[in-house]
């Protein structure tokens, strides 16, 4: 039996003449496959990297989405069930509307695959695949397989060592997708076992730790980071921003070897962060906060949002500022989208202010919704004119300082960044 798992690219990149580098190999479809049964002929395609040949001789394919890939996802399915081939669906938008991933494949897994993919397995070859797999419970994070990183491509990634040490979030923002996926709880996979298969990844650098709050539960943190000091690595992650307040917590942090990280600051507004339950994070406290981490050497990768319903036109010019204020090395510019699953996405949805369900425009890039203190081709020009001003060089230089051995890691990120930019057509 051969198996097929596929990583579908966004629509926008099907089009482009040459593929662009990717941050880091898919994780989940390495950890699909080594959850596979030995005996099964596993192949794994990212179409970020390379072409899906859609007539290759397989007998199942596993296909995973988020909302933006979900249309290139539904593709893919339609053009192997032509060939009679078997097709399964699975992450985080099948997730949160399996009915509809339902009608593109034979099989649609809701949620974490470690319960049911062998069921998933069994069941095809015995010919009788279910519509519907639910695990009954939250995986236990103790005994997990490694990914099969012998399936990732070897070159065509930003990142190659990338490892998750826990599940979820112990915090539930609205606008996030990780609560509705992961459900309310956040898990913990044993020390033990991430430093086991972390030796595996030591030639690897950095390290990207895929969690989505590595810093969620600050006693584990700790253990964590203590553990790592001796493996001398270079990691990033992401992490709430209210970590700066634990002098321990964000030492050991920088003493494990952490190269910057990925903070999620969304918005100046006290009102604007209550309305999506941010309750985390504290305005009057950023700057202090940018400060300590910074002063312990980590680089941040701030992480701001438009479009929340208390932002008016000023927002934009407001967070350049603030971004450039606080010298933030790799900021990120995103549009409020109304991710099924959602809380903002059911209230949204009772409001009629849903402009498309063309879920390739859910990229966090475009205006999808129509905001409520300014238009939304506004709000589409103010995240244009944010990220332009930003990657200026002049705001480069401003925020990193002048090109030099110690920050080149930076300018090579800044002047990523600066190629999105001009590559959208609204640069």
């Amino acid at each position: 039996m051969k198996l097929l798992l596929i990583a579908p690219a966004r629509e926008e990149a099907m089009k482009r003449s040459r593929r662009h580098k990717s941050l880091a190999p898919p994780l989940n479809l390495g950890i699909v496959a080594a959850l596979t049964p030995p005996e099964i002929e596993v192949s794994l395609v990212d179409e970020n990297l390379a072409p899906i040949d859609v007539e290759a001789p397989v007998d199942l394919v596993g296909i995973t989405a988020v909302t933006h890939t979900a249309p290139r996802a539904y593709r893919i399915a339609e053009a192997f069930r032509k060939r009679g081939v078997r097709v399964v669906l699975g992450g985080i938008h099948p997730s949160a509307l399996p009915e509809e991933a339902a009608e593109h494949a034979d099989a649609v897994v809701v949620g974490e695959a470690e319960g049911v993919w062998p069921n998933v397995i069994q069941d095809f070859s015995q010919g009788h695949l279910k519509k519907f797999y639910r695990s009954a419970a939250r995986p236990d994070l103790s005994g997990l397989p490694w990914a099969r990183r012998d399936l990732f491509a070897q070159s065509g990634y930003r990142i190659r060592g990338s490892i998750a040490t826990t599940r979820g979030c112990p915090f539930s923002c609205a606008f996030c997708t990780v609560t509705s996926f992961f459900g309310k709880t956040y898990r913990f996979r044993p020390i033990p076992e991430v430093l086991q298969e972390l030796e595996s990844l030591r030639h690897k650098r950095p390290i990207f730790f895929v969690d989505d709050n590595i810093v969620g539960h600050a006693q584990r943190a700790k253990s964590l980071f203590r553990s790592l000091i001796p493996y001398k690595v270079h990691w990033i992650g992401q992490a709430s921003i209210n970590m700066a307040k634990d002098a321990e917590l964000l030492d050991l942090a920088a003493a494990s070897g952490c190269a910057g990280l990925f903070v999620g600051i969304e918005s100046l507004s006290p009102e604007s962060l209550a309305s999506v339950s941010k309750r985390s994070n504290k305005v009057e406290d950023y700057e202090a906060a940018i400060e300590r981490i910074h002063s312990v050497g980590i680089p941040i990768a701030g992480s701001f949002i438009f479009g929340f319903d208390y932002d008016t036109e000023d927002v934009f010019q407001e967070t350049v500022d603030f971004v450039k204020r606080t010298r933030i090395e790799t900021p990120q510019y995103g549009v409020l989208t109304p991710f099924p699953g959602t809380a903002v996405h059911d209230q949204m949805e009772r409001e009629g202010r849903i402009l498309t369900r063309d879920w390739s425009k859910y990229r966090l890039d475009n205006v999808v919704f129509e905001p409520k203190r300014m238009s939304s081709k506004t709000l589409q020009e103010g995240h244009d004119w944010a990220w332009r001003q930003t990657f200026s060089l002049a705001s480069i230089v401003q925020r990193v300082g002048l090109l030099r051995t110690d920050v080149v890691p930076l300018w090579v990120a800044n002047w990523n960044f600066r190629g999105h930019v001009a590559r959208r057509a609204w640069a």
